[in-house]
């Protein structure tokens, strides 16, 4: 593998990892109710593998875990998991070692079979050992592809008939768009890192960001798929890579379709609506399908899982300290799933169904940080306490770090500053899930050291009065939080294009958040000098910030984690250079942050 393919490749083994690499260590919190496991143990699995057609007769990869002892499958029917996955469900790894999604824990995967449940694995069409191509990233086909393969579960003699699904990431987004094609024998999901707004998630504010935009994987990625077990001399694996060669370029697809109502030239629709799963929820509604949605804070896909949350009742919610699809560390992670799949599959007592709806991390809790159990959802029942920057100036020159930022109307005096964009900016990881400090690249607001520990809980939302000197531009805001050392990390950050400034009615529940519509016809230029209001929602927040910590808020007009921020560049330097923006501040202009303090 040379050039251009290897380094297509990377991106793939970092998701891949993300999926099945091993679990964390779990922590002493144990999840609410019952035991851990089934009170029978199955130490043994068996495997099975097998093209199975779906309805347009396009044959996938699928893999069948059977629990075992002394290697012989358990012969009564058991409740059967699925994971629908486009990262290859067996592979092999560089030295030749088979992975297998299945037998690693990450997911519980492994414990649910050891707990009595038949684990199946599949490729999603266009990718690992399956047959077919890829239309387009989670589309109704692969939605009704998952709804096939799960009535083919529920129908097999191994199987009770009862079917639940669980992914994270691409494999949340799986699962999630299964659900909504309801099939009878899903009776429960646990979504993670996936979307409910797919627009509104990988073109926030009208900016296309690192998510879904990287290239796509060469050839020999797939070929290293283990072949179905009827497939001895890996024939078939090869024609069905071959056919692969026809799948639709996953950042061409969202850097073609600039508005929410977009007609994409690859699928010939409106696709973000296609894939917009809010349309589908009624149909989750309607089938009873239990739902668990799960992402940690420091991932920008927990806004997405949050609101997916907020928007199907009575489903639970997870949120922990880490990464992208960590397992969230001090929480027993895989009990909790086999609680939940265990009451909603076998029917057990084990209590879950009274527990809490939310558990999640707060960061800073009694000093340290800890899990936070309710009712609410993180952010239910929170007020905004208004933030205002401006106020006095630490000098008469500007520098990244001059402005203030105070709470109630403190900093009423009107003013303004000014910044060029900056396109200098460091090489993220290529992997970057989280935003670093942004101070050195554009303005800065800080407060004073709080008198006082000040408990978040929810979303952020700037509101800010802009101007730029050309017809549209991206501001992009970060909330820090600034130990008494001097040390920062951001805990919330978000993104709008001037010109996607305009709000709407959403066609879902958004918690109180602002809705940029994104359509054709809501996109407004703005006139160079012309001053608008743009109204910024944040990543979600739950944290205590402690005595003596400052708060600041960044504003800058490009992030590293861009991928396309060379072209960006390229086509500011076209207009003359970067772009130079003004934010005004002070009494009647608009310019705050509000705060979501919990109560």
């Amino acid at each position: 593998m040379k050039g251009s393919a290897k380094r297509a490749a990377a991106p793939f083994a970092l998701a891949a990892m993300a999926c099945v690499a091993a679990a964390l260590p779990q922590g002493p919190l144990a999840a609410q109710g019952g035991v851990t496991t089934a009170a029978r143990e199955w130490p043994d699995v068996v495997r099975t593998s097998a093209y199975v057609p779906v309805r347009d007769g396009t044959r996938l990869a699928v893999n069948v875990y059977r629990p075992a002892q002394g290697g012989v499958a358990e012969a009564a029917p058991l409740p059967v998991i699925f994971a629908f996955t486009p990262y290859r469900a067996r592979f092999r790894d560089k030295d030749g070692g088979i992975e297998e999604l299945a037998l690693n824990d990450r997911l519980a995967l492994r414990s649910l079979i050891r707990a009595g449940y038949v684990v199946a694995t599949a490729d999603i069409r266009g990718k690992g050992a399956s047959f077919g191509h890829r239309r387009g990233f989670q589309d109704r086909t692969e939605a009704m592809d998952g709804h096939d393969l799960v009535e083919w579960l529920a129908r097999q003699p191994f199987s009770t008939g009862k079917v639940g699904m669980i992914g994270c990431s691409y494999l949340g987004g799986t699962t999630f768009h299964t659900a909504s094609t309801a099939p009878p024998a899903l009776k429960a999901v646990f979504v993670g890192a996936s979307d409910l707004d797919k627009y509104a998630f990988v073109r926030r504010g009208g900016i296309p960001a690192q998510f879904n935009t990287r290239p796509d994987e060469p050839p020999e990625v797939d070929l290293a798929s283990v072949p179905v077990d009827a497939d001895a001399d890996g024939s078939l694996l090869r024609a069905a890579v071959a056919e692969h060669s026809a799948n639709t370029p996953m950042a061409a697809l969202w850097y073609g379709m600039p508005y929410r109502d977009s007609i994409s030239a690859f699928t010939g629709n409106a696709f973000w609506e296609e894939v917009g799963i809010y349309n589908y929820l009624d149909a989750i509604r309607r089938a009873g399908i239990a739902t668990y949605f799960w992402s940690n804070w420091q991932d920008e896909p927990t806004a997405q899982a949050l609101l997916s949350a907020a928007n199907l009742a009575g489903s639970r919610f997870l949120a922990g300290p880490g990464s992208h699809c960590v397992p969230p560390p001090g929480f027993d992670f895989t009990g909790e799933i086999i609680r939940y799949f265990d009451l909603h599959l076998k029917g057990a007592a084990n209590g879950m169904d009274k527990a809490p709806r939310a558990t999640y991390w707060v960061e800073g809790l009694d000093g340290a940080g800890g899990y936070a159990r309710a009712d609410r959802l993180p952010g239910e029942g929170s007020r905004a306490q208004a933030w205002y920057p401006g106020g006095e100036r630490s000098g008469t020159a500007r520098s990244a770090n001059d402005g203030s930022l105070m709470p109630g109307s403190a900093a009423a005096k009107r003013g303004s500053d000014r910044f060029t964009v900056d396109y200098a900016l460091p090489d993220p990881e290529y992997f970057a899930f989280w935003a670093k400090p942004m101070d050195a690249h554009g303005l800065s607001y800080t407060s004073a050291p709080l008198d006082a520990p000040l408990r978040l809980e929810g979303f952020p939302v700037a509101h800010l009065a802009v101007s730029a000197d050309r017809t549209d531009a991206q501001v992009f805001v970060y909330l820090d939080q600034v130990d008494r050392a001097g040390k920062a990390e951001v805990v919330a950050f978000g993104r709008l294009a001037l010109a996607h400034r305009m709000e709407g009615k959403a066609p879902y529940e958004t918690m109180g958040l602002p809705f940029h519509p994104g359509r054709k016809a809501d996109v407004r230029p703005v006139r160079p000098g012309q001053v608008v209001n743009l109204a910024i929602d944040m990543t979600p927040v739950a944290r205590v910030v402690p005595e003596g910590a400052r708060l600041r808020l960044t504003i800058a007009g490009a992030d590293p984690r861009q991928r396309n921020l060379a072209e960006i560049r390229q086509a500011a330097m076209a207009q003359g250079g970067p772009p130079v923006i003004t934010v005004h501040y002070g009494a009647g202009r608009g310019t705050r942050l509000d705060l979501p303090v919990a109560k």
